[in-house]
């Protein structure tokens, strides 16, 4: 399916996309290849292929939750920039909005 250059144009604007004249000719080719590339694939007999979500082996990558040791409160503190009373200390990001 060859797409003209309005097309094009009406795809990028729709994308706020600035495109040269080289880029839409340029475009205009590659996408009409795709959509050539396309209906190719929907002559395909594929009745007896079951609808799959993912060519992919399925496996659980979650570990198991189990509580394990951790930093101390000191180590954890050790390399903190400033700290108060035991807790990381940090500047304020927000400030009172003007009325």
């Amino acid at each position: 399916m060859a797409l003209t250059r309005e097309q094009v144009e009406h795809v990028a604007e729709l994308a706020k996309l600035g495109l040269t004249e080289g880029e839409v000719e340029t475009y205009r080719q590659q996408l009409s290849d795709i959509l050539d590339y396309a209906a190719i694939l929907e002559r395909l007999d594929t009745r007896h292929i079951a609808p799959t979500a993912s060519v992919l082996p399925m496996q659980n990558v979650i570990r198991q939750d189990r509580a394990e040791p951790s930093l101390s409160q000191e180590d954890a503190l050790a390399n903190a920039p400033a700290a108060t009373d035991g807790f990381f200390q940090v500047k304020a990001i927000l400030e009172e909005a003007d009325n």
